[in-house]
Protein backbone atom coordinates (compact mmCIF):
# COMPACT_ATOMS: atom_id res chain seq x y z
CA UNK A 1 0.00 0.00 0.00
CA UNK A 2 1.85 2.89 -1.23
CA UNK A 3 -0.90 5.51 -0.95
CA UNK A 4 0.54 7.74 1.83
CA UNK A 5 -2.97 9.09 2.90
CA UNK A 6 -3.97 5.64 3.37
CA UNK A 7 -0.84 3.75 4.41
CA UNK A 8 -0.38 4.18 8.42
CA UNK A 9 3.47 4.46 8.09
CA UNK A 10 3.97 7.11 5.85
CA UNK A 11 2.82 10.89 6.24
CA UNK A 12 4.15 12.81 9.32
CA UNK A 13 5.09 11.41 12.65
CA UNK A 14 5.64 13.97 15.25
CA UNK A 15 8.70 13.37 18.17
CA UNK A 16 7.21 14.75 21.32
CA UNK A 17 9.07 17.04 23.67
CA UNK A 18 8.97 16.07 27.56
CA UNK A 19 7.84 18.41 29.79
CA UNK A 20 9.37 18.43 33.67
CA UNK A 21 9.08 20.04 36.89
CA UNK A 22 11.47 22.24 38.09
CA UNK A 23 12.59 19.32 40.44
CA UNK A 24 13.25 17.64 37.16
CA UNK A 25 10.20 15.11 37.69
CA UNK A 26 8.02 14.28 35.08
CA UNK A 27 5.23 16.69 34.25
CA UNK A 28 2.61 13.92 33.73
CA UNK A 29 0.04 16.46 33.58
CA UNK A 30 2.13 18.97 31.26
CA UNK A 31 2.98 16.08 29.07
CA UNK A 32 -1.18 14.83 28.64
CA UNK A 33 -1.86 18.92 27.82
CA UNK A 34 0.67 18.77 25.11
CA UNK A 35 -0.03 15.31 23.81
CA UNK A 36 -3.60 16.70 23.66
CA UNK A 37 -2.85 19.66 22.04
CA UNK A 38 -0.73 17.04 18.96
CA UNK A 39 -3.57 15.00 18.61
CA UNK A 40 -6.18 17.53 17.77
CA UNK A 41 -3.56 18.47 14.70
CA UNK A 42 -5.25 17.33 11.89
CA UNK A 43 -3.13 15.41 9.80
CA UNK A 44 -0.44 13.58 11.91
CA UNK A 45 -0.12 10.21 11.20
CA UNK A 46 1.40 9.19 14.83
CA UNK A 47 3.37 10.69 17.78
CA UNK A 48 6.91 9.17 18.87
CA UNK A 49 7.77 9.83 22.63
CA UNK A 50 10.64 8.87 23.87
CA UNK A 51 13.14 10.00 21.39
CA UNK A 52 16.16 12.05 21.58
CA UNK A 53 13.83 15.09 21.30
CA UNK A 54 11.92 13.68 24.17
CA UNK A 55 15.12 13.05 26.09
CA UNK A 56 15.22 9.08 25.91
CA UNK A 57 18.90 9.34 27.67
CA UNK A 58 18.00 11.29 30.39
CA UNK A 59 15.26 9.33 30.99
CA UNK A 60 14.94 6.30 34.15
CA UNK A 61 14.08 2.72 32.37
CA UNK A 62 10.78 3.00 34.59
CA UNK A 63 9.76 6.80 33.52
CA UNK A 64 10.08 5.72 29.64
CA UNK A 65 7.28 3.37 30.22
CA UNK A 66 5.51 5.49 31.95
CA UNK A 67 5.75 8.11 29.58
CA UNK A 68 4.97 5.83 26.42
CA UNK A 69 1.68 5.17 29.03
CA UNK A 70 1.18 9.04 28.98
CA UNK A 71 1.02 9.29 25.59
CA UNK A 72 -0.85 6.00 24.49
CA UNK A 73 -3.82 7.05 26.71
CA UNK A 74 -4.03 11.12 25.90
CA UNK A 75 -4.08 9.42 22.42
CA UNK A 76 -7.13 7.12 22.96
CA UNK A 77 -8.82 10.13 25.14
CA UNK A 78 -8.38 12.58 21.53
CA UNK A 79 -9.81 9.73 19.71
CA UNK A 80 -7.84 10.04 17.09
CA UNK A 81 -6.12 7.26 14.89
CA UNK A 82 -2.44 7.82 15.43
CA UNK A 83 0.29 5.49 15.81
CA UNK A 84 2.64 5.78 19.22
CA UNK A 85 5.63 4.60 19.06
CA UNK A 86 7.92 4.36 21.89
CA UNK A 87 11.88 4.91 21.31
CA UNK A 88 13.70 2.28 22.54
CA UNK A 89 17.54 2.58 23.04
CA UNK A 90 19.91 -0.44 24.93
CA UNK A 91 22.96 -1.22 24.86
CA UNK A 92 22.42 -5.04 23.90
CA UNK A 93 19.85 -7.57 22.76
CA UNK A 94 18.23 -8.61 26.24
CA UNK A 95 17.66 -4.92 27.74
CA UNK A 96 16.38 -3.67 24.34
CA UNK A 97 13.82 -6.26 24.31
CA UNK A 98 12.80 -5.80 27.82
CA UNK A 99 12.31 -1.69 27.09
CA UNK A 100 10.61 -3.21 24.08
CA UNK A 101 8.20 -5.29 25.94
CA UNK A 102 7.68 -2.42 28.25
CA UNK A 103 7.17 0.28 25.42
CA UNK A 104 4.30 -2.50 23.85
CA UNK A 105 2.84 -3.34 28.06
CA UNK A 106 2.62 0.88 28.26
CA UNK A 107 0.05 1.25 25.13
CA UNK A 108 3.09 1.38 22.04
CA UNK A 109 1.62 0.31 18.27
CA UNK A 110 5.38 -0.03 17.35
CA UNK A 111 8.92 1.10 19.00
CA UNK A 112 11.41 3.72 17.29
CA UNK A 113 14.67 1.19 17.70
CA UNK A 114 17.90 3.27 17.80
CA UNK A 115 21.03 0.90 17.39
CA UNK A 116 23.55 0.37 20.51
CA UNK A 117 25.38 3.32 21.36
CA UNK A 118 28.18 2.10 22.29
CA UNK A 119 28.43 0.93 18.44
CA UNK A 120 29.43 4.57 18.03
CA UNK A 121 32.85 3.61 20.04
CA UNK A 122 33.54 0.35 19.21
CA UNK A 123 32.04 -0.06 15.85
CA UNK A 124 29.90 -3.97 15.04
CA UNK A 125 29.85 -6.59 12.63
CA UNK A 126 27.72 -6.93 9.62
CA UNK A 127 25.96 -10.03 11.91
CA UNK A 128 25.95 -8.07 15.03
CA UNK A 129 23.90 -5.08 13.48
CA UNK A 130 21.45 -6.89 11.57
CA UNK A 131 21.28 -9.47 14.44
CA UNK A 132 20.18 -6.85 16.88
CA UNK A 133 17.39 -5.55 15.11
CA UNK A 134 16.14 -9.66 14.29
CA UNK A 135 16.49 -10.12 18.01
CA UNK A 136 14.28 -7.50 18.90
CA UNK A 137 11.75 -8.44 16.66
CA UNK A 138 11.80 -11.90 18.30
CA UNK A 139 11.85 -11.03 21.51
CA UNK A 140 9.27 -8.28 21.66
CA UNK A 141 6.96 -9.69 18.52
CA UNK A 142 6.35 -5.27 18.01
CA UNK A 143 5.94 -3.51 14.59
CA UNK A 144 9.89 -1.94 14.58
CA UNK A 145 10.97 1.32 12.87
CA UNK A 146 14.37 1.72 12.16
CA UNK A 147 16.61 4.43 13.58
CA UNK A 148 19.07 5.04 10.55
CA UNK A 149 21.90 6.86 12.21
CA UNK A 150 24.27 9.18 10.41
CA UNK A 151 27.11 7.67 7.94
CA UNK A 152 29.50 9.15 9.98
CA UNK A 153 28.78 7.44 13.10
CA UNK A 154 29.86 3.70 13.32
CA UNK A 155 26.44 3.41 14.35
CA UNK A 156 24.91 3.81 10.87
CA UNK A 157 23.52 0.78 8.69
CA UNK A 158 24.92 0.23 5.58
CA UNK A 159 22.63 -0.23 2.56
CA UNK A 160 23.78 -3.92 2.43
CA UNK A 161 22.37 -4.39 5.56
CA UNK A 162 19.05 -2.19 5.76
CA UNK A 163 18.52 -4.66 2.86
CA UNK A 164 18.65 -7.31 4.86
CA UNK A 165 17.23 -5.97 7.78
CA UNK A 166 14.34 -5.06 5.25
CA UNK A 167 13.75 -9.08 5.37
CA UNK A 168 12.10 -8.65 9.12
CA UNK A 169 8.24 -8.81 9.33
CA UNK A 170 7.94 -6.89 12.16
CA UNK A 171 10.44 -3.90 10.47
CA UNK A 172 7.24 -1.57 9.36
CA UNK A 173 9.49 1.96 8.39
CA UNK A 174 12.55 2.94 8.40
CA UNK A 175 13.56 6.49 9.64
CA UNK A 176 16.30 7.36 7.57
CA UNK A 177 18.86 9.71 8.93
CA UNK A 178 22.09 9.17 7.03
CA UNK A 179 22.46 12.74 6.09
CA UNK A 180 25.03 11.54 3.00
CA UNK A 181 22.87 13.05 0.88
CA UNK A 182 24.70 11.80 -2.60
CA UNK A 183 23.59 8.63 -1.65
CA UNK A 184 19.63 9.77 -0.01
CA UNK A 185 17.84 8.92 -3.60
CA UNK A 186 19.93 5.71 -4.19
CA UNK A 187 19.31 3.88 -1.05
CA UNK A 188 15.91 4.96 -1.17
CA UNK A 189 15.78 3.58 -5.04
CA UNK A 190 17.74 -0.15 -3.90
CA UNK A 191 15.19 -0.45 -0.99
CA UNK A 192 11.80 0.92 -2.09
CA UNK A 193 12.97 -2.17 -5.03
CA UNK A 194 13.97 -4.69 -2.89
CA UNK A 195 10.45 -4.10 -0.42
CA UNK A 196 8.18 -1.81 -2.23
CA UNK A 197 6.23 -1.63 0.39
CA UNK A 198 8.33 0.00 3.22
CA UNK A 199 7.63 3.21 3.76
CA UNK A 200 11.03 5.14 4.22
CA UNK A 201 10.69 8.77 5.62
CA UNK A 202 13.30 11.24 5.95
CA UNK A 203 14.50 12.86 9.66
CA UNK A 204 16.86 15.05 8.41
CA UNK A 205 14.93 18.31 9.74
CA UNK A 206 17.94 20.61 8.04
CA UNK A 207 17.03 19.13 4.85
CA UNK A 208 13.72 18.65 4.69
CA UNK A 209 12.45 19.90 2.11
CA UNK A 210 15.43 18.25 -0.71
CA UNK A 211 14.91 15.19 1.25
CA UNK A 212 11.05 15.13 0.43
CA UNK A 213 11.61 16.35 -3.17
CA UNK A 214 14.03 13.63 -4.23
CA UNK A 215 12.30 11.13 -2.59
CA UNK A 216 10.47 10.09 0.64
CA UNK A 217 7.07 8.72 2.34
CA UNK A 218 6.93 11.39 4.73
CA UNK A 219 8.82 12.83 7.88
CA UNK A 220 9.54 11.56 11.56
CA UNK A 221 10.96 14.91 12.75
CA UNK A 222 10.96 16.69 16.03
CA UNK A 223 10.31 19.63 14.67
CA UNK A 224 6.05 18.43 14.08
CA UNK A 225 6.45 18.16 18.10
CA UNK A 226 6.90 22.07 17.92
CA UNK A 227 4.97 23.63 15.38
CA UNK A 228 2.93 20.39 13.43
CA UNK A 229 0.86 22.54 11.25
CA UNK A 230 3.89 24.00 9.00
CA UNK A 231 5.37 20.30 9.11
CA UNK A 232 2.25 18.63 7.65
CA UNK A 233 1.84 21.71 5.16
CA UNK A 234 5.23 21.42 3.79
CA UNK A 235 5.43 17.58 3.73
CA UNK A 236 2.39 17.04 2.14
CA UNK A 237 2.76 19.49 -0.27
CA UNK A 238 5.91 17.43 -1.04
CA UNK A 239 4.41 14.13 -0.93
CA UNK A 240 1.63 15.43 -3.33
CA UNK A 241 4.38 16.96 -5.84
CA UNK A 242 3.12 20.79 -5.33
CA UNK A 243 6.56 22.37 -5.61
CA UNK A 244 5.34 25.96 -5.82
CA UNK A 245 3.36 25.27 -2.17
CA UNK A 246 6.34 23.68 -0.77
CA UNK A 247 8.48 26.58 -1.50
CA UNK A 248 6.05 28.69 -0.02
CA UNK A 249 5.69 26.73 2.89
CA UNK A 250 9.65 26.58 3.30
CA UNK A 251 9.78 29.87 3.19
CA UNK A 252 7.62 30.12 6.75
CA UNK A 253 9.57 27.29 8.08
CA UNK A 254 13.17 28.51 7.19
CA UNK A 255 13.36 31.36 9.86
CA UNK A 256 12.17 29.27 12.61
CA UNK A 257 14.72 26.25 11.54
CA UNK A 258 17.46 28.81 11.88
CA UNK A 259 16.53 29.41 15.47
CA UNK A 260 15.83 25.86 16.61
CA UNK A 261 18.90 24.58 14.66
CA UNK A 262 21.23 27.20 14.57
CA UNK A 263 22.63 25.70 11.05
CA UNK A 264 23.21 22.80 12.60
CA UNK A 265 21.85 19.20 12.70
CA UNK A 266 19.55 18.19 15.63
CA UNK A 267 21.08 17.79 18.87
CA UNK A 268 20.87 18.57 22.61
CA UNK A 269 20.99 22.16 21.76
CA UNK A 270 18.49 22.26 19.23
CA UNK A 271 15.79 20.05 21.27
CA UNK A 272 16.71 22.55 23.84
CA UNK A 273 15.97 25.41 22.03
CA UNK A 274 12.84 24.04 20.43
CA UNK A 275 11.51 23.43 24.22
CA UNK A 276 12.43 26.90 25.34
CA UNK A 277 10.61 28.31 22.09
CA UNK A 278 7.37 25.88 22.54
CA UNK A 279 7.19 27.04 26.22
CA UNK A 280 7.74 30.64 25.43
CA UNK A 281 4.64 30.30 22.65
CA UNK A 282 2.52 28.91 25.38
CA UNK A 283 2.41 25.38 24.19
CA UNK A 284 4.22 23.25 27.24
CA UNK A 285 3.91 23.39 30.62
CA UNK A 286 7.67 23.72 31.50
CA UNK A 287 11.07 25.16 29.84
CA UNK A 288 13.61 22.67 31.67
CA UNK A 289 15.74 19.97 30.11
CA UNK A 290 16.85 17.35 32.14
CA UNK A 291 20.77 17.27 33.25
CA UNK A 292 23.85 17.15 32.22
CA UNK A 293 22.34 19.52 30.28
CA UNK A 294 22.50 23.33 31.70
CA UNK A 295 19.47 25.40 31.51
CA UNK A 296 19.84 28.47 28.66
CA UNK A 297 21.41 31.36 29.97
CA UNK A 298 18.33 34.58 30.53
CA UNK A 299 20.47 36.69 27.78
CA UNK A 300 19.52 33.40 25.01
CA UNK A 301 15.70 32.96 26.33
CA UNK A 302 15.07 36.81 25.52
CA UNK A 303 16.91 36.60 22.23
CA UNK A 304 14.89 33.54 21.96
CA UNK A 305 11.37 35.63 22.59
CA UNK A 306 12.45 38.88 21.10
CA UNK A 307 13.37 36.49 17.37
CA UNK A 308 9.81 34.48 17.92
CA UNK A 309 8.46 38.11 17.93
CA UNK A 310 10.22 39.33 14.68
CA UNK A 311 8.79 36.12 13.11
CA UNK A 312 5.49 36.84 13.74
CA UNK A 313 4.30 33.97 16.26
CA UNK A 314 2.50 35.13 19.40
CA UNK A 315 4.92 34.56 22.17
CA UNK A 316 3.19 34.53 25.99
CA UNK A 317 5.84 34.35 27.76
Amino acid sequence: MNDWRRNPWMGVFAATLCPFHQDESLDEEGLRAYIAALAAVPGLKGLVPNGHTGEIMSLREAERARVTCVVAEAVKQSGRDLKVVSGVCGEGSLPAIDHALAAKEAGADAVLLMPPHHWLRFGRSSAEAVGFVADVAEGARLSIVLHQYPAWTRAGYTLDEMLEIAKIPEVVCIKMGTRDMARWLYDYEQLKAARPDLPIVTCHDEYLLPTLLEAGDGALIGFAGFAPELMIELVHACLEGDLKRAKEAQRTVAPLARLIYDFGEPGCGAHQRMKVARWLLGGISSPVFRRPVRPLPEADVQRMRERLKEIGMRVVR
